[in-house]
C-alpha cells in the first residue's frame, strides 16, 4: 500500500503542491507515496492544477494504519483526527514545531523559509533527483502564493533563489506575471459563499488552552471584500459559537500591504495586547501580511497573559 503525503485541513496551494512534490519525490527514492488533500482544493489551488495539467488529488479523512509523510503543518488540531494511529515517515515545513508527536525516527525537513515548497526544492537538490517541468511550475505558483509574491515577512533570500530556478525548470519568463494571475483567481469572491471565504485558507490553533480560530483572505484589493464584510463577520460569529474563544479573520490588501481584521471574541482585549489596537469587531494592521509569523506568534503571548 502507498503511503500518503498530505497537508492541513482547508488545504492552500502550497500544502496541496508540496504533498504532490513530497509524493513525487518519495516514489523516486524508493517509497512509493500518493499524494492526497484533507478538503477540497480552494479556487487559486485548482488554477494552478488545471495551468500545469496536474490532476487534483483525492480527499481523504483517515489515515489510521497508514505510513503517511506530512507537509505544512505539525499541528494536531490541522491533522487527521486519527494521525496517532499513522506511521509518519517524513516531514516536510516552514513552521514552528507544533504538538504532534512520534512514535519512530523520521526524515525531518523544516526551515525558516516562505513555503513548504522552497524545502521540497532543497529536499530534491540533496537526493539529486530533477523536478518535473509541470510539478516545478506549480511548485512555483505555491512559493509565490505563500510569500504573497515576495511581499511577506516570511520571505527570504532562498525562496527567491528558488523560484529563479524553478522558473528555469518550467521554462515560466515572468513569475509576477502568472503571480498576478494567480492572486486574481484568489481574489475573485463574487461566486463563493461567506462559508467558503472563511475556510478558504483557515486554521484552528490550541492558545493557552483556548481554541483559537484564524483564517486568512488575500485579495489585490480590499475595496473587493467590502460588499461581503457583513456577511462574513456574521460567519465568524456562527463558527466561533461551535466552540471557540475567538475567531479572527484576516483580510489582507496585497498592494496596500495590510490586513483588515474582523473579530469575534469572548475576551476582544486580547487584540489590543496582541497588536496594540484596540477594536471590538474590527481593525486594521498595517504591514500584517503573514498569519504565522506575525500573528499567530502575537496571539499567543497575548492569550497566554489573560
Amino acid at each position: 500500500m502507498a503511503a500518503l503525503a498530505f497537508g492541513h485541513k482547508n488545504p492552500d496551494t502550497d500544502t496541496v503542491v508540496s504533498a504532490l512534490a513530497a509524493a513525487d519525490l518519495k516514489t523516486k527514492t524508493g517509497t512509493e507515496t500518493k499524494a492526497v488533500t484533507l478538503g477540497e482544493c480552494p479556487p487559486e489551488t485548482v488554477f494552478v492544477l488545471e495551468k500545469f495539467g496536474i490532476a487534483k488529488p483525492e480527499v481523504v479523512t483517515s489515515v489510521a494504519g497508514q505510513d503517511v509523510v506530512i507537509v505544512d503543518t505539525t499541528d494536531l488540531s490541522q491533522l487527521p483526527d486519527d494521525i496517532a494511529e499513522a506511521n509518519v515517515l517524513a516531514i516536510y515545513d516552514h513552521h514552528k514545531l507544533g504538538s504532534l508527536t512520534t512514535t519512530n525516527p523520521l526524515e525531518m525537513w523544516v526551515g525558516p523559509v516562505g513555503s513548504t515548497a522552497t524545502m521540497l526544492y532543497m529536499a530534491y537538490q540533496y537526493n539529486n533527483v530533477e523536478i518535473p517541468k509541470d510539478l516545478a511550475g506549480a511548485m512555483l505558483c505555491a512559493l509565490l502564493s505563500d510569500t504573497v509574491m515576495f511581499k511577506s515577512p516570511t520571505c527570504t533570500d532562498k525562496d527567491k533563489e528558488v523560484a529563479d530556478e524553478l522558473a528555469k525548470i518550467a521554462g515560466i519568463g515572468d513569475m509576477m506575471d502568472l503571480g498576478m494571475e494567480m492572486f486574481k483567481v484568489k481574489s475573485a469572491v463574487d461566486d463563493a459563499t461567506a462559508e467558503e471565504l472563511v475556510f478558504r485558507d483557515y486554521k484552528d490553533f490550541d492558545m493557552s488552552g483556548k481554541k483559537v480560530g484564524i483564517g486568512q483572505l488575500e485579495v489585490v484589493d480590499l475595496s473587493m471584500l467590502e460588499p461581503r464584510k457583513a456577511e462574513l463577520a456574521e460567519q465568524i460569529k456562527k463558527v466561533k459559537a461551535e466552540g471557540r474563544h475567538s475567531v479572527f479573520l484576516l483580510l489582507t490588501d496585497i498592494m496596500k500591504e495590510g490586513s483588515a481584521m474582523l473579530i469575534v471574541s469572548d475576551d476582544a482585549s486580547v487584540v489590543e495586547k496582541a497588536f496594540g489596537v484596540a477594536g471590538d469587531t474590527e481593525v486594521w494592521l498595517d504591514g500584517v501580511m503573514s498569519r504565522k509569523k506575525q500573528v499567530v506568534p502575537n496571539f499567543e503571548k497575548a492569550f497566554a497573559s489573560l
